[in-house]
């Protein structure tokens, strides 16, 4: 796996990195550069050096690996949002290949996981919602969902890249962190990982694609019961329901993941083609979701005092685990 530090020189060397190739003497021609343009592009990318995701490129699997980092609670506050669509932007333009499209680049496996103990991704940012209920900001709540939403989209869709998507859960993923973990293609689970939509205890619902992603993956009348229950999920139960794709003992996720891709290169190509028809057979819109949340940003103007108690003692639950 490549070190990313030696992708990212400081401002100055980067500004004068052409007179490495250039003769002291003036009489010769320019030395030919053995950069390549794949380094080139991280040279140049902002992709290696994300404040709250760990990229990772591993030039043998021809996998881009990358970890949640949160500066404070486990959840998608603003700035891990920003981060990841800049994971997904920047990926895109380093590895799109010759014309742009991903389709010929050297990527073929990208890999989301979090480097939080225990926890994958808990959601929402509870905190910020329940302030923006309380002063009526309408605004600020739909935002942040139709920014979720982008995401989920771009997810779902493999970054329009031909990619297969492989989310790790080493720990919780609930709310809004198992809405973005059921995008990937592949979901693989260390055992003691739990999973479970609980907005119903505090009267929401989760907004950013969980009804319309597990409606597509175990139909609508599970898909409505797991959003009313508010039940959490083993991970060994939701394999069996087709969720995750495997589970593995505890500290085991990383190396089962790089195993499931060294297993399943020689034949990326026919998985690639099996995922684009699958969600060509069952589209999901970025319109659908934004519609969706739309729904979930007035129904949480909506929530009494009783439930916001509710959605702030959550999230100092969330703050301890700091």
């Amino acid at each position: 796996m490549i070190d990313s530090g030696r992708f990212n020189p400081t401002r100055d060397e980067a500004e004068h990195a052409s007179e490495d190739y250039v003769s002291d003497s003036g009489d010769h021609p320019p030395l030919a550069s053995t950069e390549s343009p794949l380094d080139a592009a991280f040279r140049q990318s902002t992709l290696f050096d994300l404040g709250q995701i760990d990229v990772r490129w591993d030039t043998d699997l021809a996998t881009l690996w990358a970890f949640m980092t949160p500066l404070e609670r486990p959840n998608s506050n603003m700035g891990l949002i920003r981060d990841t669509m800049a994971w997904q932007r920047e990926s895109r333009r380093v590895f799109g290949g010759a014309d742009g499209s991903g389709r010929d680049g050297p990527l073929k496996f990208m890999v989301l996981g979090s480097r939080f103990p225990g926890v994958f991704n808990l959601g929402g940012d509870l905190e910020m919602f329940a302030e923006c209920i309380q002063r009526r900001d309408r605004d600020t709540l739909l935002k942040y969902g139709v920014a979720c939403c982008e995401i989920v989209d771009r997810i779902w869709h493999c970054n329009d890249m031909n990619v297969i998507n492989i989310g790790l859960a080493q720990g919780d993923a609930l709310g809004g962190g198992l809405e973005a973990l059921m995008c990937f293609d592949v979901i693989i689970a260390e055992r003691q990982a739990r999973f479970g939509l609980p907005e119903v205890l505090f009267g929401l619902f989760p907004g950013m694609g969980a009804y319309s992603i597990l409606s597509r993956r175990v139909g609508p009348v599970l898909a409505r019961q797991m959003l009313t229950e508010g039940h959490i999920y083993t991970a060994d139960e939701m394999c069996e329901m087709g969720i995750v794709t495997q589970v593995v003992d505890t500290g085991e996720g990383e190396a089962a993941t790089a195993q499931w891709i060294k297993d399943h290169s020689a034949h990326h190509a026919g998985y690639v083609g099996i995922n684009r028809a699958g969600r060509r057979v069952n589209p999901m819109t970025l319109e659908e979701l934004v519609d969706i949340v739309e729904t979930w940003t007035d129904t949480a103007l909506a929530l009494s005092d009783r439930d916001l108690r509710m959605m702030r003692r959550l999230a100092a639950a969330q703050t301890r685990l700091r």
